[in-house]
């Protein structure tokens, strides 16, 4: 698939389903927390609450209207073990049911690594031809308009002292 298209292929190790970075097209930004901070939680799934609401108060300041963490289990579609977007899991941020944020996370012994990828340009039909299949129609909501920089600088203003 990668190389055929110009494209690299890397695999993350923090797992879930495939996403497609290129300039213009996904913010990711990555969060480290080392085991001993306040934010850590032995529970993986609980683990990404904070940074969830960290995201939903970020996309306030930037003038989104609606953000919700989803605090549940993981929610899986036909093609969510395929593509990140596809599916939801806990600490994920959704407005009006589209997912906004969606995160991984990798733990060792001395903490996390928690990867946040935000669609600028969300463009389904190019992941789907890009992985062979059809119809990926996952509720994906795009922060049009806004950069990396300024999607970090809003995070940031959240992140607890």
């Amino acid at each position: 698939m990668g190389d055929a298209a110009g494209l690299d292929v890397v695999r993350r190790r923090s797992g879930g389903g495939a996403v497609l970075i290129e300039p213009g097209g996904v913010a990711w930004i990555d969060v480290a927390i080392a085991r001993a901070d306040p934010l850590w939680d032995d529970d993986v799934g609980r683990a990404f609450h904070w940074l969830g609401d960290a995201w939903a108060a970020a996309l306030v300041l930037l003038g989104v209207v609606g953000a919700e963490v989803h605090r549940g289990g993981l929610v899986r579609t036909a093609l969510s073990d395929l593509v990140c977007f596809a599916g939801l899991g806990p600490g994920e941020v959704t407005v009006g049911g589209a997912k906004v944020v969606g995160m991984a996370q990798r733990r060792t012994r001395e903490g996390a690594l928690f990867q946040c990828a935000i669609p600028i340009e969300w463009n389904p039909d190019r992941l789907a031809t890009l992985l062979g299949i059809e119809g990926l129609d996952a509720p994906v909501l795009s922060v049009v308009g806004r950069t990396p920089p300024e999607l970090l600088a809003a995070l940031v203003a959240q992140l607890p002292d």
